[in-house]
């Protein structure tokens, strides 16, 4: 790791588990926290890219399709019984797909509730009893800055990441007394493999920069910075909270 960056001495071997750790932003968490020192799991359904990011990291690659909660209690499980009492939570996974409003049939609704906003609940519900046993914990929900700048062309999306804000702030009201903080993170347009791939142009890089105060493309990394700052025991009075990592666009 760097020596520019802040190291955290209450991170190392604490058992931190990252959802969508097989690429972009996620790669980038479990990267970061590896190099903490911290004892990794990550899940995902990205089987090839899993394993990659477990061989260049040392973390556990656990396989599994979040839209399958008996999946994901598994996997939880499987996560906690590896590495001991999960005491940090990263619900990171999300697919941000293009879509229209005449388009969405209720099937395709309910899968990207499913995709993006319904396993952060179940993720939170299954970790919550390994943080009470280890006396409090930190759970980090990624949201997003499209609705806030009310992005269109993806209005599932849009509304699943806006019910991210109202997740986080009654789970932190609810988990308060155990000392569990859950706070938000809300990553910019944030220069992965796929948005690189997918949707930047000379065009849309133009319109993104003339936004942000601060110039420059924002990196996974600069999302991971922030969560691990979330983790760590120096955000220890910080929880209901949301930050937003996007060069000040919005």
């Amino acid at each position: 790791m760097t020596d520019r960056f802040a190291r955290y001495p209450s991170l190392e071997d604490r058992a931190v588990l990252v959802t969508g750790g097989a690429s972009g932003i996620g790669a980038q968490m479990v990267t970061r926290f590896a190099d903490q020192g911290a004892k990794v799991a990550f899940l995902d359904f990205d089987a090839e890219g899993g394993a990659r990011v477990a061989a260049d990291t040392g973390a556990l690659f656990i396989p599994c399709d979040l839209r399958d909660i008996a999946a994901l209690r598994a996997a939880v499980a499987d996560a906690g019984q590896w590495l001991g009492d999960i005491t940090v939570l990263v619900n990171n996974a999300a697919r941000d797909d293009r879509h229209g409003l005449e388009t969405v049939e209720p099937d395709y609704w309910d899968e990207r509730m499913a995709t993006n906003l319904r396993h952060q609940f179940f993720c939170a519900q299954s970790v919550v009893p390994m943080m009470r046993r280890a006396g409090g914990g930190s759970i980090i929900n990624l949201g997003s800055i499209s609705w806030m700048n009310r992005a269109g062309g993806m209005p599932v999306y849009t509304t699943a990441k806006a019910a991210v804000r109202g997740l986080t702030r009654g789970l932190a009201r609810d988990l308060g007394p155990d000392r569990i903080r859950v706070n938000e993170v809300v990553p910019g347009w944030v220069y992965t493999e796929r948005q690189i791939a997918l949707w930047v142009t000379a065009e849309s890089e133009a319109r993104s920069q003339a936004n942000q105060c601060l110039k420059g493309r924002v990196m996974p990394d600069d999302i991971a910075r922030m969560v691990l700052w979330l983790a760590a025991d120096d955000s220890a009075m910080v929880t209901a909270q949301h930050f937003v990592v996007d060069g000040g666009s919005n």
